[in-house]
């Protein structure tokens, strides 16, 4: 190790976090819970490619009326 290495540098929101995470060991377990509950979920292929058959294709103007 040199003499002139400076010693890594650590933000305060970095510092928080590392606090945060040494003061609550299950933080990460809870948040993994967390995201399965709102985000982690099976896909139904067959429903899905049903429901992007079933959509209308948008027109370039949504507002224009079909005033012809």
């Amino acid at each position: 190790m040199s003499i002139f290495r400076r010693p890594d540098y650590q933000s305060d929101t970095t510092q928080f976090i590392n606090q945060l995470k040494a003061s609550k060991p299950g933080l990460e377990a809870e948040q993994l819970a967390g995201r399965a509950l709102l985000w982690d979920k099976n896909v139904d292929r067959k429903v899905w490619g049903e429901y992007r058959e079933g959509q209308v294709e948008q027109k370039p103007y949504v507002y224009q009326t079909n005033a012809e």
